[in-house]
């Protein structure tokens, strides 16, 4: 166990040389629309080695590096691995032109028509829940018969929060299953967001590099830490007083959880 040290202080660390450095997102680089400190030095210093691995499911790759991009820190679409858009990929690969009742929001619906899937309520071969701010009672209510039907369910993600710029939990795509699960007995058909290890593999794969050659940096030691921990990635927890952290006032606090 390393001793805890700023975000800043660990970029002067061996750690820091790994060949591929994967990163959550929301709480450990951005807070809403803040930067969070040492992360865009992270991405100016580091970013040809820097992978995000996020389970956000509103985004898309090319929307988050625009969105980056706009907050200063620019990340190529090509090194960003989200739970959302990595799900609709998988079913597309397993079932090319499959009809889904996709709960998302418009920009997830619009990467499953890219991808050739067909948006299908009524009869859909299989479900898929996103976060979605509009999600209402009615998509609960039809989400729950489709479960009851026998339609298999997939799951983006199993986050229940992520934090908001001032630290306040904002709902994920965890707590719209919970509400599911509260209505039907019901198992995920799939689940590709951490802490399963999938993301984490994915970006590795792509990068070209060893697991024992890379380092993780999350914000979560049940979902950042489980996945890299399954995938075999040293793991360096980051935390940060999000309240003081955006207004200025302090410098985020990172505990290394060891090379597990």
């Amino acid at each position: 166990m390393r001793q805890p040290a700023s975000l800043h202080d660990f970029l002067e660390t061996p750690l820091a040389g790994a060949l591929a450095i994967l990163a959550d997102l929301d709480g450990c680089l951005i807070s809403g629309t803040a930067v969070l400190p040492g992360a865009a030095r992270l991405v100016d210093e580091h970013g040809p080695r820097l992978w995000i691995v996020s389970n956000n499911s509103e985004d898309t790759a090319r929307s988050l590096t625009a969105r980056l991009t706009g907050l200063g820190m620019r990340v190529p679409s090509n090194r960003i691995f989200l739970a959302g858009e990595q799900t609709l990929r998988a079913i597309a690969r397993q079932s090319p032109g499959a009809r889904i009742a996709l709960f998302a929001n418009s920009r997830i619906q619009g990467l499953a028509r890219r991808l050739g899937l067909r948006l299908d309520r009524e009869a859909p071969d299989l479900a898929v829940l996103a976060r979605s701010p509009g999600f209402t009672f009615g998509d609960l209510a039809k989400l729950v018969a489709l479960a009851h039907r026998g339609v298999p369910v997939w799951r983006t993600n199993s986050d229940t929060s992520h934090p908001a710029a001032d630290g306040t939990p904002l709902p994920e795509t965890g707590a719209l299953w919970a509400a599911l699960g509260a209505a039907i007995p019901i198992r995920p058909t799939g689940d590709l967001g951490k802490p399963a290890p999938d993301l984490v593999e994915a970006a590795l794969a792509r990068a070209g590099v060893a697991a024992a050659d890379a380092v993780f940096l999350g914000d979560t030691v049940a979902t950042d830490g489980a996945a890299a921990r399954a995938a075999g990635v040293p793991f360096v927890q980051v935390r940060h007083d999000l309240g003081r952290a955006v207004s200025g006032d302090a410098r985020p606090i990172l505990a290394a959880a060891g090379d597990r």
